[in-house]
């Protein structure tokens, strides 16, 4: 049972709907109680870092999604939330995230092309990774104007290019993230999404 939590700031229909059409058992909420009953989590994200942990931390949802982490559950973040993962974030000036993921979040450098990064650029994969098993390289569709520079190479699944190098997809043990928004990436967006799922049912 996959629960998508609601913090006020993910896109919430679009991931549902996406549930939905696998056929997957998933319920959205608030709720730290009722979160705690899934087997597993999506942290989806739309809007500024600061704001979502300033959230996170208020209703104390960080806390419970690493002690759900180190319980074994996996997680997976999705635009924002992929962003949350990382230890800390630049925008509107330094914030704190979740710290699975060791790195830093900046604004895309603006010089040669346009901020945000807006629309469909094509995935080159770096490794083998459950995100991916069996699936080809192709467009998924962004929003941000923040990425991820990371500080270990090897969580890097998947990248894109859009004046720097953006980790598209990344992921370390029981933790994944996706930049760009796989409920919105057609049949390679879908396909992710279920081999998440996948993954979730073999833990």
């Amino acid at each position: 049972m996959i629960g998508v939590i609601d913090y006020g700031m993910g896109n919430l229909y679009s991931v549902s709907k996406a549930l939905e059409r696998m056929n997957a058992e998933y319920f959205v909420s608030s709720d730290l109680n009722e979160l705690e009953k899934a087997t597993a989590y999506i942290l989806p994200g739309v809007g500024a870092f600061k704001d979502a942990m300033a959230i996170l931390t208020e209703t104390k949802t960080d806390k419970f999604l690493k002690d759900e982490v180190q319980k074994g559950k996996a997680l997976l973040g999705i635009c924002l939330g992929m962003q949350l993962l990382f230890n800390e974030s630049e925008e509107h000036g330094w914030t704190e995230g979740l710290g699975f993921l060791n790195g830093q979040v900046k604004r895309i450098p603006g010089e040669n092309v346009k901020v945000p990064h807006m629309g469909w650029n094509k995935l080159a994969f770096q490794r083998d990774h459950p995100l991916i098993t069996g699936l080809q390289e192709d467009y998924v569709y962004f929003v941000h104007s923040y990425y991820a520079v990371v500080n270990d190479p090897d969580v890097v699944v998947a990248s894109a290019s859009y004046g720097v190098t953006v980790p598209a997809i990344v992921g370390s043990g029981n933790v994944f993230g996706c930049q760009f928004h796989p409920e919105k990436s057609g049949k390679l967006g879908l396909a992710i999404l279920k081999n998440y799922l996948t993954f979730v049912s073999r833990m």
